[in-house]
């Protein structure tokens, strides 16, 4: 039988081809939407003057001196980003990351030179010493292990540090136990109370973390991060540390990786209703970066669709390299 002379009679009273037929009509009707106001910029700041250094894993990423992140900043207000998270690349590192807390330290001194040049930018600044510290630890390393306690000292030193400097936010990334309530107690000692915390609370240890430690020169010199960070196995006990980091004060509460673990952010969500972030990290970025150079991909688009589904999981906030590419593409 000819398939062109056969006639089917459709008496489907709902048709949901309908709002899909247009542009207007597909956004008309769009249930997850994507606002630059929610997009916050990773800046990798390194000690000198006029240094603008490409990441090589990170196309488009830039090791950037303190003045140049001041002109990033502008930039991305240009582009309708508010918001960047400070991560420090010092020149000497040593076995306590002390530099982490030193006043005259990359972040501290662009934390201070941005709010001179951007006063509105909100600032928030990373809260580690894996960025700082000889071996490449996010704590101090007693007997070849992290210790907790030791290592939250210093964890709140930085983040006194980074809030004297004029920082609005801190953001410890660390996974130490406790590290949450110590930074709340002591930035209300101190007179901060109106600092705001987002906690790395649900931070895996995961693979891919690689080029983030290429642009930091953080990459362990021994071991590995799995006694602090979560095996990626597990959800449930993503949220006992949700859960505990509230408890202690956070105001925001991240999950990381974000590609990757889609389904706990949409759990953490769900259960606390509590503001929430998502880091579309380093090596989900240079995926992207890699499979577009090699004509594999339409970047746009996948772009899209990337901040799109961490978007639809629940975050609030999404913290991703791809930031300022994002808001113009959707301006």
């Amino acid at each position: 039988m000819n398939p062109t002379h056969i006639h089917t009679a459709l008496t489907m009273t709902r048709r949901l081809r309908r709002l899909r037929r247009t542009p207007a009509l597909r956004a008309l009707v769009r249930e997850t939407r994507l606002s630059p106001d929610m997009f916050m910029l990773p800046l990798f700041v390194c000690e000198g003057e006029g240094v603008r250094r490409e990441v090589p894993s990170m196309p488009g990423v830039f090791n950037l001196s303190v003045d140049e992140a001041v002109k990033e900043v502008e930039a991305a207000k240009a582009d309708g980003i508010n918001s960047v998270i400070l991560f420090g690349i010092p020149d000497h590192k040593d076995s306590v990351g002390s530099l982490a807390y030193d006043a005259d330290a990359p972040v501290q001194s662009a934390i201070r030179a941005i709010k001179r040049a951007a006063p509105d930018a909100l600032v928030a600044t990373d809260v580690c010493l894996c960025e700082y510290t000889d071996h490449g630890h996010c704590g101090i390393v007693i007997d070849q292990e992290i210790a907790n306690d030791p290592s939250v000292e210093q964890l709140v030193r930085a983040a006194v540090s980074h809030a004297v400097a004029g920082a609005d936010m801190v953001a410890p990334s660390d996974m130490m136990d406790g590290r949450v309530g110590a930074i709340r107690q002591a930035l209300d000692e101190r007179g901060f109370a109106n600092t705001a915390i987002m906690a790395y609370a649900a931070k895996y240890c995961s693979a891919f973390y690689g080029p983030f430690r290429d642009a930091a020169g953080s990459a362990p010199q021994f071991g590995d991060r799995r006694s602090h960070q979560m095996d990626p196995a597990n959800s449930a006990e993503a949220l006992r540390e949700v859960e505990l980091d509230i408890a202690e004060g956070a105001d925001i509460v991240m999950v990381k990786p974000a590609m990757t673990y889609l389904d706990v952010i949409a759990r953490v969500k769900d259960t606390f209703d509590f503001p929430t972030a998502a880091y579309h990290v380093s090596g989900e970025y240079a995926m992207l970066k890699a499979a577009a150079r090699n004509g594999w991909i339409d970047e746009p688009r996948a772009m899209l669709e990337t901040m799109t589904s961490i978007r639809r999981a629940g975050a609030d906030i999404i913290i991703t390299y791809y930031a300022r590419e994002a808001a113009r593409a959707i301006a």
